[in-house]
């Protein structure tokens, strides 16, 4: 019995101590460099994504790997920008670069989304992206004074930890066109806050 209790303890104080190893880099336009990292301790997953965003005629692709404290496999796409996620929790699992968004085909769910002028513009939503989403910005008004919305596609895992997050201003459905058009005037920084801010943490 006690032999039993000394290999318990000594099997948490093992775990309590390891970190998982991930792969961590970031590229704008240019193939990501890994680089082995040992992840703090309060750290369990390993994550990967590509995001296109796509500012006027212009695309410019990040790509990024780093550890992560939760994550989500999926993808999402909201007219501006368009990312694929990939989740793993074993070291170094994320040695594979994610795919670029623009190779996964199309999977007939249509969703609204949002330009500089109005959110009635349709986009195709790809792989397992089964859900329609409508992202509102509550705490950001445009010049209409308006709240900035953002709307497209997204897998449900994706949906599922956004709304899990309690934030206001999150909402997901399913059904093609579901997440209804309006016309929102926006802000251009809110439209490329996802790139400013992969820009800042290079």
């Amino acid at each position: 019995m006690q032999s039993q209790i000394s290999v318990c303890l000594l099997f948490v104080l093992f775990t309590a101590g390891h970190s998982i190893r991930c792969y961590v880099c970031r590229s704008l336009n240019n193939p990501c460099v890994n680089r082995d990292v040992e992840c703090p301790k309060t750290f369990f997953k390993c994550w990967s994504f590509t995001t296109l965003h796509y500012l006027g005629n212009t695309t410019i692709m990040s790509k990024g790997k780093e550890c992560a404290v939760n994550c989500q496999n999926g993808s999402s796409y909201t007219g501006t920008a368009m990312t694929f996620s990939a989740c793993c929790d074993t070291d170094l699992c994320n040695a594979e670069n994610t795919p670029d968004p623009r190779t996964i085909a199309a999977n007939g769910l249509k969703c609204y989304s949002c330009d500089e002028k109005s959110c009635t513009n349709i986009v195709n939503c790809t792989g397992s992206e089964d859900h329609c989403k409508t992202i509102t910005q509550r705490n950001a008004k445009g010049v209409s004074g308006e709240p900035m919305v953002q709307k497209g596609c997204a897998s449900k895992s994706i949906c599922d930890a956004s709304l899990a997050t309690s934030v206001q201003g999150i909402s997901c459905c399913s059904g093609n066109l579901c997440n209804e058009a309006k016309s929102v005037t926006k802000s251009f920084l809110i439209l490329c806050f996802p790139l400013i801010t992969f820009i800042l943490m290079l």
